[in-house]
Parts: structure tokens; C-alpha cells; sequence
């Protein structure tokens, strides 16, 4: 054994805020290798789930607006991550935060390296800061997904920020920092069922009250049929695949705990698949592919606050009640009169809620040991009983917060010129892809932007003016339209 290049593991001196001198000192003996590659995997697998989420988005929406949401996401990434250096990161993880929100001691990543971070003695500031970053952005990709085929980009790039400031990093705090109100009173939530699915779900509500239905809304003119179910399904892989990095991950180390995480979240999933799966087909006697995708993300969602609590087991009814409730949860934006385009409510909110209940009923002190440094006192499990009414009023707060705060941001946001959230009623027909963004996810659709049959232009009732469908392979006479949006009905 002493012939192997073994490097001791050193316990951390707490010399300085950046973890000591790295020209003087090796700041790595502090740390395992393993739990450092663990956790940076763990980080580009939650990336990876952002893009997953655009692809979600656009192919539930309609042909004229798909690539608009996938940029959304993307651009979700970008500002976020740089939010998150400016000052999310110390809003949300300094070591010296308040009950509510962080202070500014890590401005601009200042002192970020390699002191122990306040998630995990396991790994440093710096490794938990990206990790936790990506939290943060995919966070707002799901909200945003709200201003589906009527808003406006700009204003959505602002509020993007915004409300990653003033909503996002205040519940991540209060959440997961130690000086955090819940995670002091005891309120369980391993990997975001509050922070991350009851706020983005909360604020897509509170985005699609503030900006309207959608022309055609609750007529037959608006189709509500997903244009693009392969990229449902592809986006449904990219987000399976990266949730085991968002939930595994959140062990902050690479342990039992982390297994666990992992299975109870791939078994949810499943489970959640297949119930959606067979409630759709109880009602219509087709086994709908959009239906098992949405029922694993279902799972997924329910899973994540329990997923380093709950034993295996738990993780079947996890599944079972997410997927059925989610898809129950689908009728709400009919009864409460709010077009939310995607359904991102119903999925995250309900879905977060779902999670953070049934972990009140399944945590158990035993799981979250499997770090072998975590003690809890369990859920009811382990006869705590009181920890349904931390739940309850972990999830409670943060739906109000985030509604409430969303639509404060909003209306504020629509008083200043040049950030009005919706498009003008030409755009709306136009599409956003081409009214906002000037491209388009399909090369037939700009072919079509300025090629119409001719019997469409003499006025003949044989076009019907739907600029999502190609042109039909037996209209041969074509001629070059007008670009304006009047003379091509919706």
C-alpha cells in the first residue's frame, strides 16, 4: 500500500474564507476525489435537463411558436448562470445568510473556492455554487414556459432576472441554507420540491393570468394538440436522464444516500408513466404517448423533495398518487379560467405539493442516515407527526411567495415602456418564432411564410389560412402572398 500514490484525506483548518492559499497549499486535500467527480457528472446531468425541458415545452405547442420556447431555455442557462455569479449565488448560499435571504459577502463569486460549502462539508463553495446554479436556471426555464405563443422575449429576459433575485434565491435560502426559517423548523425537501417545482409552477400561473388567454382561446380555432410529439418524448429523456444528477446529486457526495436517491427517482418515474398511461386510456382507449411522457415527468417531480428520505418502497405510491393527481390537476385551468398553455401548474405545482405531503407520510430517519452524517427525525414513519404541518407550511408559503411576488413583478413590468409582456395581435398570428426571433423549427414553415396556393389569394374557401400546416401536395398553382399577417387568417 505504500507504493500507491495515495493522497491523505485532511480535515478542513478553517484558515480563510477561500479555503487557504493555493500557491502555498494543496486545497484538494480537503476532499474526495470521488465525491468531487460525483457531483461535477451530477452538474452537467441537471444541464442537460434544461434543453430537455425547451424540447418538452415546443413540441407541446404549436408548430409557428416551437423554436421560441427551446431558445427560452437556453437562454434561461445563459442569464441565469450569470445572475447566479453576480450575486444569486451569495443571495441564496453565503455562509453568513439570514433567516430569509443570504447577504453579499460572495458578490461577484468573491471568497468562492475552496472552503467547505454550507450544503455539504463534502465538497467546496465553488463545486456547490455551479451545482446549485443549475438549480436555479432550470428553475426559471419551467416558469417561463408560460409565455407560450403570445409573449413577448425581452420582457421575459427581464423578468427572467428579476424574479430569479426576488423569488428564487429568498425560498432556495430559506430552504436549504442552514440559517434558512424551514430547513431550521424542519421542513424536508432533499432536491426542490418548493424552491424548484411549487415556485416555477406558481409563477407560469401567475405569467399566464398577467398575459391573457390566447387568441382563439376556447374555440375551435385554437388547436390545443401537441405539433410535435418527438421532441416531447425527446425532451422526456433528456429530463429522466439528467434527474438523476438533480436528485441523486443532491446528496452532495457520492454515498448510499445518493443510491437511494437514485432509485426511488427512476422507480417514480416509471410508476408515474404508466398511471397517467392508463387514466388517459380509461377515457379515451388510446395509449397516448404525450400521457406516459407527462406522467414521468409527474413522477419525477413528486419524487424529488422525498428522494433522500423515503425508502424504495415508498417510491411506488410516490409515482401512483403524482400521476394521477397531476393528471386530475390538468382540469384545474379550466375551472379557474386561466390558459396555461403547457400545463406547467399542473405538473410542477401539484406535482411539488404531492412530493412534499407524501414525504411527511414516508421520510425515515434510517434513508437520509445513509450519508452516515444526516439525522432527522422522520415523517410518520417514525410517528413524527408534526412533520406533515412542516410541510404544509413549507409548500403554502412558497406557492404564495412566488404567485404573489410574480404577479407584483409583472404588473410592474408591463407599467415601464418597451417591456409590455404580450405581443401585438399581428404577432400572435404571425408566430413567435417569426415575429420574435425571425427563424423558424421547420424549413416548410418559411416556405410557406411567402408561398401561398393561388386559390387562396382569389379568395377560394378550399385554403384555410392555418400557417402551421404545409401546403397540401394537391394544390400545384402557387403564388407570392403578401407578408402582412391580415391577409392570411389564423
Amino acid at each position: 500500500m505504500s507504493d500507491l500514490n495515495y493522497v491523505p484525506l485532511y480535515p478542513y483548518n478553517g484558515t480563510k474564507a477561500t479555503g487557504g492559499d493555493s500557491l502555498t497549499q494543496d486545497l484538494n486535500i480537503y476532499y474526495e476525489s470521488g465525491n468531487i467527480s460525483w457531483m461535477i457528472t451530477s452538474t452537467a446531468l441537471v444541464l442537460l435537463m434544461i434543453p430537455g425541458v425547451g424540447f418538452f415545452y415546443s413540441g407541446l405547442a404549436r408548430r409557428k411558436s416551437a423554436l421560441s420556447l427551446i431558445w427560452l431555455s437556453l437562454m434561461a442557462t445563459a442569464l441565469v448562470s450569470f445572475q447566479w455569479f453576480f450575486w444569486g449565488y451569495s443571495l441564496a448560499f453565503s455562509h453568513s445568510a439570514g433567516k430569509y435571504i443570504g447577504d453579499l459577502k460572495n458578490f461577484g463569486l468573491m471568497n468562492t473556492l475552496a472552503q467547505p460549502s454550507v450544503g455539504s462539508s463534502n465538497i467546496p463553495d465553488l463545486l456547490f455554487c455551479v451545482y446549485q446554479g443549475m438549480f436555479a436556471a432550470i428553475t426559471v426555464a419551467l416558469a417561463v414556459g408560460a409565455v407560450a405563443e403570445r409573449g413577448r422575449m425581452l420582457p421575459c429576459l427581464v423578468f427572467m432576472f428579476i424574479w430569479t433575485t426576488v423569488i428564487y434565491d429568498p425560498i432556495a435560502c430559506w430552504t436549504w441554507n442552514p440559517a434558512g426559517w424551514v430547513f431550521k423548523m424542519g421542513g424536508l425537501d432533499f432536491a426542490g420540491g418548493t424552491p424548484v417545482h411549487i415556485s416555477s409552477g406558481s409563477a407560469a400561473l401567475a405569467y399566464s393570468v398577467m398575459l391573457g388567454k390566447r387568441r382563439g382561446h376556447g374555440t375551435t380555432e385554437l388547436n390545443y394538440r401537441p405539433h410535435n410529439v418527438t421532441h416531447v418524448v425527446i425532451g422526456t429523456v433528456f429530463l429522466w436522464v439528467g434527474w438523476f444528477g438533480f436528485n441523486a446529486g443532491s446528496a452532495l457526495s457520492a454515498n448510499m444516500r445518493a443510491v437511494m436517491a437514485a432509485v426511488v427517482t427512476n422507480l417514480a418515474a416509471s410508476v408515474g408513466g404508466i398511471t397517467w398511461c392508463l387514466i388517459d386510456y380509461r377515457l379515451e382507449k388510446k395509449w397516448s404517448t404525450v400521457g406516459f411522457c407527462s406522467g414521468v415527468v409527474a413522477g419525477l417531480v413528486a419524487i424529488t423533495p422525498g428522494s433522500g428520505f423515503v425508502p424504495a418502497w415508498s417510491a411506488v405510491v410516490y409515482g401512483v398518487v403524482g400521476g394521477a393527481l397531476c393528471n386530475y390537476a390538468t382540469k384545474l385551468k379550466f375551472l379557474i379560467g386561466v390558459d396555461d398553455a403547457l400545463d406547467i401548474f399542473a405538473e410542477h405545482t401539484i406535482g411539488g405539493l404531492v412530493g412534499n405531503v407524501l414525504t411527511a407520510f414516508f421520510a425515515a430517519d434510517y434513508i437520509a442516515h445513509l450519508d452516515g452524517v444526516t439525522v432527522i427525525p422522520g415523517g410518520w414513519l417514525n410517528h413524527h407527526w408534526i412533520q406533515l404541518g412542516y410541510q404544509l407550511a413549507d409548500s403554502v408559503s412558497g406557492f404564495a411567495y412566488s404567485f404573489g411576488g410574480t404577479c407584483i413583478i409583472l404588473f410592474l413590468m408591463n407599467l415601464i415602456p418597451g417591456l409590455s409582456l404580450r405581443v401585438s395581435e399581428e404577432a400572435e398570428i404571425l408566430g413567435i418564432d417569426d415575429a420574435e426571433i425571425g427563424e423558424f423549427a421547420y424549413d416548410y414553415v418559411e416556405l410557406t411564410r411567402d408561398i401561398v396556393p393561388t386559390d387562396a389569394v382569389e379568395g377560394s374557401s378550399k385554403f384555410s389560412g392555418d400557417r402551421d400546416s404545409p401546403v397540401g401536395p394537391n394544390e400545384k398553382q402557387f403564388t407570392t402572398a403578401s407578408r402582412d399577417p391580415a391577409s392570411i387568417a389564423q
